[in-house]
């Protein structure tokens, strides 16, 4: 199951064109989503991922 790095907590947006992903929990900026990132360099799925909680 992939997972949606939009959905997660720690996911943002950044102001850097060439590295428009970020991820909090981990503390980096890449090109791509985070969770490919983390799968791509340890080969397990993101273990951070956190549901992001709407609020009203």
């Amino acid at each position: 199951m992939a997972i949606d790095c939009r959905k997660c907590k720690y996911y943002y947006v950044t102001w850097d064109p060439n590295n428009p992903h970020g991820c909090r929990q981990f503390g980096f900026k890449s090109k791509q989503i985070p969770s490919v990132v983390v799968f791509k360099s340890s080969g397990n799925p993101c273990i951070g991922f956190e549901l992001k909680i709407k609020s009203k």
